[in-house]
């Protein structure tokens, strides 16, 4: 007996999934991009890991916080959100259950963002992969561990509302102040942070040693450190998209930000960022200078040691003269970077080394090589103390203590 297959009219077909449409592309385009502007992938993605599937750790002083999976995954993820559930947590800093947020999510910062940009990001998070990954539960020590507590830290330092432009200023400017502090958080870093995680309004962008990762977060608002007033637009573009410019380098946790982020922002909303980042006002350091500063105990002893290892280890890069090789070895002489007050960032460099990220305006970066298998705890002290008051500078010396605290610093 021979059976018949059916006819083609009786198979039940699976209906075509239908294209979507030119304006919904465009769409998850858009919220590519807004995403990329508020590096959302530095914290929801473990690094070789699976596009926002979470669980990647943020290590505080009160424990460590996992980053939950914003993949479309019905179960684990966000796939029940609606685009009002992403709103409402985007401005209020509440999870979909009404659940307060800690604040390693930059939702002070992520409640300037309008709605139409809001809906974007979430449209283009529906469209990556769904990952089957449930999110760790967070480990914080008593009493961190009681939610009830934020709303005290909220009272203090959380203001909710959508960015209001000032209509003082330019398009351009608003369009700068609009990403800086809002889908950018640059304030998270670079804005001192208390005893309690929170920090004020009115030390904005002053700058601040990052809780746990152990480097200094400049002030952007004094030009002894990282303000930009004195810049040229172009060299803060660079800086940011390209990650080395005529003025510096980005290292530790900023070249995260270019490598993830700024890399892939127009010139023209980097332009509008630069333009808003050089208008902040100028406030006078948080300390005198430190060239007066009281511990300068050894100092002539300390810059001749320290002026033998530089001539023998740096001078081929960074010259004689600390005059650097522009734009891929940074001057040392006249570089606000080297002579803030704090000294941690250069001791990582010395110790640590490390490259700029390859990015797609500087897709081969230089790089400087660490040197703490090879010189001691003094000599490491003595070259950044000679690289910080050699050449006219005016950074105050540091000690064998500072280095050894930060030899064993995680590098991540």
């Amino acid at each position: 007996m021979v059976m018949q297959a059916p006819a083609p009219a009786q198979q039940t077909a699976r209906p075509a999934a239908r294209p979507a449409s030119s304006a919904q592309q465009a769409l998850v385009e858009r919220g590519k991009y807004l995403a990329q502007a508020g590096d959302c992938i530095a914290c929801h993605t473990v690094p070789g890991g699976k596009i926002f599937a979470g669980n990647r750790p943020m290590p505080t002083p009160f424990g460590t916080l996992y980053a939950p999976n914003i993949t479309p995954d019905p179960q684990t993820g966000i796939g029940k959100w609606s685009a009002d559930d992403f709103f409402k947590m985007m401005r209020t800093g509440r999870s979909r259950n009404g659940d307060l947020l800690y604040p390693a999510m930059p939702f002070a910062s992520y409640t300037k963002v309008t709605r139409a940009d809001s809906d974007a990001i979430f449209a283009y998070l529906r469209s990556v992969p769904p990952v089957r990954q449930a999110s760790r539960q967070h480990d914080l020590r008593f009493p961190y561990n009681n939610r009830a507590l934020l709303i005290g830290w909220r009272t203090l330092y959380f203001q909710e509302g959508e960015y209001v432009p000032d209509k003082t200023k330019s398009a351009e400017w608003n369009r700068g102040a609009y990403l800086v502090q809002g889908l950018g958080h640059c304030s998270m870093c670079h804005t001192p942070i208390n005893a309690l995680g929170g920090s004020s309004q009115e030390r904005a962008f002053q700058g601040g040693l990052i809780p746990m990762q152990n480097w200094y977060a400049p002030s952007l608002t004094s030009n002894k450190e990282a303000g930009l007033g004195t810049w040229e637009i172009q060299d803060i573009i660079d800086l940011l998209q390209k990650g080395v410019s005529n003025r510096g380098t980005v290292y530790g946790p900023m070249a995260e930000v270019t490598f993830n982020s700024l890399q892939f922002m127009t010139t023209e909303d980097v332009r509008a960022m630069a333009v808003y980042l050089k208008s902040l006002p100028a406030d006078q350091p948080m300390q005198s200078d430190p060239a007066n500063a009281p511990a300068r105990a050894n100092v002539t002893q300390q810059f001749t040691q320290g002026k033998r290892v530089y001539d023998a280890q740096c001078a081929s890069c960074h010259g004689a003269q600390g005059r650097g090789k522009l734009p891929h070895y940074p001057p040392l002489a006249a570089n606000q970077s080297i002579t803030m007050t704090s000294a941690v960032n250069p001791i990582r460099m010395v110790l640590n080394g490390g490259y700029p990220p390859g990015t797609r305006r500087n897709p081969m970066p230089y790089g400087m090589p660490p040197f703490f298998h090879s010189l001691s705890d003094g000599e490491i002290a003595a070259v950044v103390t000679y690289i910080r008051t050699a050449w006219g500078n005016r950074g105050a010396p540091v000690n064998e203590r500072e280095v050894n605290e930060l030899r064993s610093a995680t590098v991540e």
